[in-house]
């Protein structure tokens, strides 16, 4: 049996990449892409990242930066970042026999017993992605997903900082052809917390223990590991020893909570409003949990003020339970909005609102003192089928329902989006003319 051998593939500041594959002008510029309302930085160029713009930046404290160094701020445009990456997915599948989408730019690929150079294989499938999509991509290879990881971080910061590891690391990095030498003097100059599942909590605690950098943490005793922290970091560490604790995830399992939550494009106070806000994130919230197949039994909503004003402050939540587990949107829907009055207290200036799915269940369970008749069921189904059906083909809030309000950013709390790019593979009006 081959060994196992796992490659990461990670599409460089995703984003900031996407919106450059249609609009060239943006590069060598430094560009950031704005959270919901445009609120902070959530994904940054290399040229920003040099001007100490951090991610998560709050978008006021950085908008005078426009001024002095050419800074260009867009609103996230997510349909298109969605579309690409399926596209830069599709592409990265031919590197192995297996593939695990770990994110919207990242995915893991089963390289066991492929043979031949992989790294000339990584530049083959790295080349096509950039000429077929736009994305550039970094590639890391090692025998864990742990250390898959890490060769993929070295192999950025090759690219983006040279002089702290070899070049030839640069763009694609390959761990498990090192010689043992080559490998400890890689993993000696690597910071402790630059390990995937080592956060900032327990890189803190580790360094204070004198365990600075990779290799220091690879050589500690397992033992210790899992007595003072916990079975997960001492995974971690078997992972960077070369012993494969994590395999690959064929499919992406069904999720245990569904949310959706959104701030507000500007403080709502009316009732009206934020139960057209509630009864959207509720219909989300109830199309996703049919995406998994899966049936809800409670359901949670809440609202807040936000603690960055003066204003008086007002947070609550309440948990509604179902009569019976469902993913119909109009039950999902009725159940939060009870929720929300509920909880509702005027003359506050609320900032965001969000509901949340709770004790799923696949839909295949049923409780069946309480089951409704087969025919009732289908009819249940096949009309929520209709509904998704029609919105994924003209598009989100084709049909919905009507405590959602008119669509547009005509509503109060509709999302801030005043710099989205369009919306160019995904929307007919959007897609790019070429004229002879």
């Amino acid at each position: 049996m081959a060994s196992p051998l796992y490659a990461l593939v990670d599409g460089n500041n995703f984003y900031v990449s996407c919106e450059r594959v249609f609009r060239p002008s943006l590069n060598g510029k430094p560009v950031v892409v704005l959270s919901n309302n445009d609120g902070c930085a959530i994904a940054r160029s290399n040229e920003a990242k040099a001007l100490g713009i951090a991610m998560g930046a709050p978008w006021f404290k950085i908008r005078h930066r426009q001024e002095s160094h050419g800074l260009v701020a867009l609103s996230a445009n997510f349909p298109l970042y969605g579309d690409l990456s399926d596209r830069m997915m599709s592409l990265v599948a031919g590197l192995g026999h297996r593939q695990e989408i770990y994110s919207i730019d990242e995915s893991f690929v089963d390289l066991a017993g492929i043979r031949g150079d992989l790294v000339k294989r990584s530049q083959v499938i790295r080349e096509r992605v950039l000429q077929w999509v736009g994305i550039p991509c970094c590639i890391g290879i090692g025998q864990t997903k742990t250390l898959a990881k890490l060769a993929n971080h070295i192999a950025k910061t090759a690219e983006r900082k040279p002089g702290i590891y070899p070049a030839e690391l640069a763009q694609i990095c390959n761990l498990a052809a090192m010689d043992r030498v080559t490998l400890e003097s890689v993993l000696a100059v690597t910071a402790v917390d630059e390990v995937w599942g080592v956060g900032r909590r327990i890189g803190a605690q580790l360094k204070e223990g004198g365990v600075h950098t990779v290799l220091d943490l690879s050589r500690m005793d397992l033992g210790t590991v899992r007595q003072r922290w916990s079975v997960v970091l001492e995974r971690t560490v078997r992972e960077l020893q070369g012993l494969p604790c994590v395999d690959l995830e064929d499919a992406a399992p069904d999720k245990q909570e569904i949310a959706c939550t959104r701030s507000f494009g500007r403080t709502v106070t009316a009732l009206s409003d934020l139960s057209e806000a509630v009864s959207e994130f509720a219909s989300r919230a109830a199309e996703k949990l049919r995406r998994q197949d899966g049936q809800a039994n409670q359901v949670l909503t809440f609202v807040r003020t936000s603690p960055f004003r003066s204003d008086p402050q007002y947070s609550r939540s309440i948990v509604v339970p179902l009569r019976r587990p469902t993913s119909d949107t109009r039950r999902i829907v009725e159940a939060a909005l009870a929720g929300l009055h509920c909880i509702f207290k005027p003359d506050f200036l609320y900032a965001k609102a969000g509901v949340m799915l709770l004790e799923l269940q696949p839909a295949s369970v049923h409780q069946t003192e309480l089951a409704l008749e087969p025919e009732e069921e289908r009819d249940k189904g096949r009309l929520m089928g209709a509904l998704d059906g029609l919105n994924r083909r003209y598009g989100r809030g084709t049909v919905l329902l009507g405590s959602t309000g008119l669509q547009g950013d005509q509503r109060r709390w509709s999302m801030k989006q005043e710099r989205r790019t369009p919306q160019y593979t995904t929307r007919w009006e959007d897609m790019p003319v070429v004229r002879a």
